[in-house]
């Protein structure tokens, strides 16, 4: 059986869930009630000790402070899902791209659908920033977190151009 640990943060945007494992944040939820999800095989622990220099670089980011997180991931997806998450890892802070953008960086220019599902499914918000990937139009579309808290992220980052704004 593997152990995980939880904890719960405060941030500016509301709480948030962090999961970790040995190798790395494998988890950044907004808050949910049923965090962290029972699965087979996983054991949870609650641990703010082992989610304390992940929340730091999270305070960092949300003060303006980080533009590039430098703690270790633990990604774990199907080989498509991990195409993405490192597509969108490869983002610049500031920036956005669209979900066909991502498409053609995975190497399926036509999957901007199925791009919108794996974003769907990142299980690292923020982190691994799908709060990034815009719509064609330009407009925001589709975040876990809701399109505020988006919005707020890309704000904050200063992506957010007078066309997102409207």
């Amino acid at each position: 059986m593997e152990t995980l640990y939880y904890a719960q943060i405060a941030s500016p945007i509301g709480p948030l869930n962090l999961g970790v494992s040995d190798k790395g944040l494998i988890a950044l939820e907004f808050h949910r009630d049923h965090f962290p999800r029972e699965k087979k095989g996983i054991s949870w622990v609650q641990a703010k000790t082992k989610a304390a220099s992940f929340a730091t670089q999270l305070d960092e980011y949300f003060a303006g402070a980080l533009r590039k997180f430098t703690f270790p991931l633990d990604l774990r997806g199907t080989p498509f899902q991990l195409a993405c998450w490192r597509a969108l890892l490869a983002i610049p802070y500031g920036e956005t791209r669209t979900y066909a953008d991502i498409a053609r960086t995975v190497g399926k220019p036509q999957a901007f659908r199925a791009v919108g599902m794996a974003n769907h499914h990142n299980p690292i918000a923020i982190v691994v920033p799908c709060h990034r990937v815009i719509a064609s139009d330009g407009s925001l579309c589709g975040f876990g977190g809701g399109l505020d808290v988006k919005r707020r992220l890309l704000e904050l980052e200063g992506a957010l151009t007078a066309h997102l704004a409207a």
